[in-house]
Order: C-alpha cells, then sequence, then structure tokens
C-alpha cells in the first residue's frame, strides 16, 4: 500500500465539512486492479477501520490510503502491518494499543 499523509491547515481545512479543528480526514483509493467489486469494497471496509483504529495518530492530517493488488489477498493483520510500516516512514508513529 502507498500512503500520502499531509498537516491539515487553515488554508487547506475544508469550511463545508463539520470536522473540529486537529481532526483527520481519509480517502481511500482502491482501484480496478485489486479485484472486482466485493474485493476492493473489503479491502476498502478493511483499510477504513485501521485507519479510524489510528485516529489519535494521525490527528491534524489529511491521509490518502492506496491499495496495491496484493491488497486483495492480504489479511487483516498484514494489512495493518503494511499500514503501521508505511506511517512509519512516514515519521508517523504507526501502531495501535492492544492490551
Amino acid at each position: 500500500m502507498v500512503v500520502h499523509l499531509r498537516p491539515v491547515t487553515s488554508d487547506s481545512a475544508d469550511v463545508r465539512t463539520a470536522e473540529p479543528a486537529g481532526g483527520m480526514r481519509a480517502g481511500f483509493v482502491v482501484s480496478r486492479s485489486v479485484g472486482g467489486a466485493v474485493v476492493r469494497n473489503r479491502v476498502k471496509r478493511r483499510l477504513r477501520e485501521l485507519v479510524r483504529a489510528r485516529a489519535a495518530t494521525l490527528s491534524g492530517c489529511d491521509v490518502v490510503v492506496r491499495a496495491l493488488p496484493a491488497a486483495a489477498a492480504a489479511d487483516y493483520a498484514a494489512l495493518g502491518k503494511d499500514l503501521d510500516a508505511a506511517l512509519a516512514r512516514l515519521g508517523r508513529a504507526g501502531g495501535v494499543d492492544r492490551g
């Protein structure tokens, strides 16, 4: 997966949304190369939940997650590890308190 991160500034904040100051916005790109509609929606649901679980780490950022074709065969745990690795490369401490 590929993750793009951008800090939210007053210039980039969308006044039409009811996002609180310092909130996070996320977008997901899952193309047809990942699979059929059912597979793409499954990947998107998993990614959405993984990002939601890391919302505190991503506070104040716009996040775009692009799934690669290998995401179709990956389970929830593998997608989580990939997301954590991508966030670590971007300088955001990935991970969720699982205990």
